[in-house]
């Protein structure tokens, strides 16, 4: 049974004419004869009387007319609703970022993108990179932000290196800096007291690595905290903290850089290498590009 037999058997239901329903549809009068009768010999059953000058349903015909509608205007409703996400008026686009670029760059492409697809429903997942690699291998993300290369073995991944962020110290804006100069060195973070982000934290791992190969074990005055909780302990003085300069321009805190060559993290977008990215999922990526890379010459 096809749909173009059960377009054909509503029109000549509607008109009670083989030649007007042909006219309707847009074919010829005996094509569209032929495929009735196709559709009865499949059915088993004649569909209609068929007399001269008058055209009218069997039992057959009356049994079938109100499935028939409902299957065309269910396939009307699949078309339209298939080219409203293909056109991306609605749909959805799974985003899982770091605690550090949800408060930082995450909020701004997220605006940009619903400003111009609001009938897309977003979602975001907030975690550590080794974290949201399991989500996003598990089919549970579109398209993650990591900070890369990622430590230990990582399921295949596609990804894209978008920007290498600066990293920075703060410290309370109303007390001296910490240094004279106008640059840190990794060094001067010997014995200097830091608000510690929470186990698992991507920050958390870069900052006491990089203290390790400079030859010292960071001193934790405070640990355990989210973005906001550590610029908040900076902020009453308990310590230092490393954190991406996006994040320290709008904190309200003392901004210290690092002595050349400075401190960098790379930021990467990734979706799984096995799955072609839905064309929402591919929409917010390009934006996520020209947010943080600039447009493609």
């Amino acid at each position: 049974m096809q749909l173009q037999q059960l377009r054909y058997f509503v029109a000549v239901a509607d008109t009670r004419h083989f030649t007007r329903a042909a006219q309707r549809e847009h074919v010829a009068q005996p094509s569209l004869s032929q495929q009735i009768r196709a559709l009865e010999r499949e059915l088993g059953a004649e569909l209609f009387h068929r007399a001269r000058g008058h055209i009218s349903l069997t039992d057959a015909g009356q049994a079938l007319l109100p499935l028939a509608r409902r299957v065309l205007a269910d396939t009307e409703t699949a078309r339209r609703e298939v080219q409203e996400v293909a056109r991306l008026r609605r749909g959805r686009v799974r985003l899982g970022a770091t605690p550090s670029l949800c408060a930082s760059i995450v909020p701004d492409v997220l605006r940009a993108f619903h400003d111009r697809y609001p009938g897309v429903e977003l979602f975001v997942h907030e975690d550590g990179s080794q974290d949201l690699v399991r989500v996003l291998a598990a089919g549970e993300l579109d398209l993650a932000l990591l900070i890369t290369p990622l430590a230990g073995q990582a399921p295949v991944l596609t990804t894209e290196e978008l920007l290498h962020e600066e990293l920075v110290v703060v410290s309370p804006p109303d007390e001296p800096a910490p240094v004279r100069r106008t640059r840190i060195r990794v060094a001067d973070l010997e014995d200097r007291p830091l608000a510690m982000f929470r186990r698992g934290y991507d920050l958390r791992e870069l900052t006491v690595a990089t203290c390790r190969e400079a030859g010292f074990e960071p001193v934790f005055a405070v640990e355990g905290g989210e973005m906001d909780a550590v610029l908040g302990f900076v902020r009453a003085g308990l310590g230092l903290a490393v954190v991406p300069r996006m994040v320290a321009d709008r904190s309200g805190l003392r901004v210290t850089r690092f002595a050349p060559p400075g401190l960098h993290r790379t930021i990467s977008v990734a979706h799984r290498g096995d799955v072609s990215p839905t064309r929402a999922a591919r929409e917010l990526q390009r934006i996520l590009t020209e947010r943080l890379t600039g447009p493609a010459a």
